[in-house]
């Protein structure tokens, strides 16, 4: 007899060799929060040839590995569902539209239909905002009649005392679960009041809070009949306001950043512009999110002069914010001393821009104005031309082609002379107005022409309305001060 054949000898008749219960790999079975042990089926002896197998109970347990199949594909399903949420909440890059995106996400992870966002940072350095989902304005102002301390959405956002320690900073709570607005106790009857008016019976707000970026608001979600999440949406909603918090913090860094960006040009740029017989003047000034360096200036002059300019810095940020100060207010000076030879007052800035800034470069156009004559004087550094926008004729200013401050080792180009005729307007730009357009420049330029030509006659008069149509028709979109983009400047002079 063989080793084999003993082997099959001594094996008990029915019970196959080597069978063990089965075992989900470790890994898996952690994170998918299982037990990695199944219990073995039960054996039985082998049929009897010729006689049938006898059918398996109407009510047998599953087979444990369906189980664990069934238990795997949720798990899948749930990081799907997170992974396509996160997605597209990385896509947006405003406040508002992160706002909106999260009571969307939130409202399908714990299965409400409406809901309410308030954004309101711990440091109360703002910006704060109240954003709705199903709810209207009016809706979101009738919620926050609410007593502030009795709201779900107020108690998150003020937070809790720790009792051990009173003087400590406020905790975060946890999420707020009310899953019948009727029977709840404690609550404020202004607070049912509320609900019975907008029609909803439950809610489930949970903050808007980590440990690393602290408080920064909270969400709201409200259900049309009395429910509440099961412990799996709570999780899942948990994890993506988690992700959805730090994601906040970070565009709320970003807006903070660019709104003091945008207050330090304006603080660069005049506070108000002069008023000066016969003539008229209007700005227009947007500064991109990261900060540009392009000015406007009107300065009025001896003699009943008037002086013009715009200028463009190169670079972005505070430094080119700097240099734009530094440019803007040489040029002032510049053009009180000798004024009426434009040419002599970019050459002195050209000078002083290669001795304290030999890395940078700028473009400038400065125009002398004499109101009384209607008589204009100007030079370009490497510029855009004027446009001069009348009755009788919409055209560019011919200027001299040069190259912009601080490019060329000595800067001089001959000045221009023009006459304005009554009721005609004078308009000074920066070419972020022609880049914002996206077009090549000769077609941004032939398109500006035809946004000034098309300037209705009711408006001709109005500095201010010819500078706002200009933009309107060149910019349909509009200028969004958080899209990247340039610097805009406008400064519209229109002559009596």
């Amino acid at each position: 007899m063989g080793v084999c054949d003993a082997m099959a000898s001594n094996a008990p008749v029915g019970k196959p060799t080597g069978m063990s219960s089965p075992h989900l790999p470790k890994h898996l079975a952690k994170v998918a929060g299982i037990d990695s042990t199944v219990p073995a089926p039960p054996h039985t002896k082998a049929p009897l040839a010729g006689v049938p197998a006898a059918a398996a109970p109407a009510d047998a347990a599953p087979a444990p590995g369906a189980l664990i199949t069934d238990r795997l594909a949720g798990w899948v399903s749930d990081l799907t569902t997170l992974h396509e949420f996160t997605e597209r909440l990385i896509r947006t890059a405003t406040l508002a539209e992160a706002l909106h995106e999260v009571l969307g996400a939130g409202a399908a992870l714990v299965g409400a239909r409406r809901g309410m966002a308030v954004l309101e940072p711990a440091d109360g350095l703002g910006p704060t905002a109240t954003v709705g989902l199903g709810l209207a304005h009016a809706d979101l102002g009738t919620i926050e009649t609410v007593p502030r301390g009795t709201s779900s959405y107020g108690r998150l956002l003020d937070g809790l005392p720790d009792p051990a320690d009173p003087g400590a900073p406020a905790r975060v709570p946890d999420p707020i679960a009310i899953p019948d607005v009727r029977t709840e106790e404690g609550l404020d009857p202004r607070h049912r009041e509320v609900a019975a008016r907008l029609g909803y019976a439950a809610s489930y707000a949970l903050p808007l809070a980590t440990e690393e970026a602290g408080r920064i608001g909270a969400g709201v979600w409200l259900y049309d009949e009395p429910a509440a999440p099961t412990d799996r949406q709570r999780h899942l909603i948990g994890l993506y306001g988690r992700f959805a918090t730090e994601h906040l913090a970070r565009l709320l860094q970003v807006e903070r950043a660019r709104v003091q960006v945008s207050t330090v040009a304006e603080e660069l740029l005049p506070s108000r512009l002069p008023r000066v017989p016969g003539v008229r003047l209007a700005a227009r000034h947007h500064t991109g999110p990261r900060g540009g360096g392009d000015w406007y200036d009107a300065l009025p002059l001896p003699e009943g002069a008037l002086g013009l300019s715009v200028g463009s810095v190169s670079g972005t940020g505070p430094s080119a914010l700097a240099a734009m100060g530094r440019l803007r207010a040489s040029l002032r000076a510049y053009a009180v001393m000798e004024g009426e030879d434009p040419v002599a007052v970019l050459s002195d800035l050209e000078l002083l821009l290669r001795l304290t800034e030999p890395a940078r470069s700028a473009t400038a156009l400065f125009a002398h104005a004499e109101t009384a004559r209607r008589r204009i004087v100007l030079a370009g550094a490497g510029h855009t031309p004027p446009l001069l926008i009348g009755e009788r004729r919409t055209e560019y200013v011919e200027t001299s082609l040069s190259a912009p401050l601080g490019m060329l080792s000595c800067w001089e180009a001959p000045s221009v002379e023009l006459e304005v005729a009554a009721g005609e307007t004078v308009l000074l730009y920066t070419d972020g107005l022609l880049r914002r357009t996206g077009d090549p420049i000769d077609r941004a330029f032939a398109r500006l022409h035809a946004a000034a030509a098309s300037v209705p006659r009711t408006d001709r008069d109005d500095p201010g309305a010819i500078a706002d149509h200009v933009l309107r028709t060149l910019l349909p979109e509009g200028l969004d001060p958080t899209v990247e983009g340039e610097d805009v400047v406008l400064l519209a002079a229109r002559f009596d």
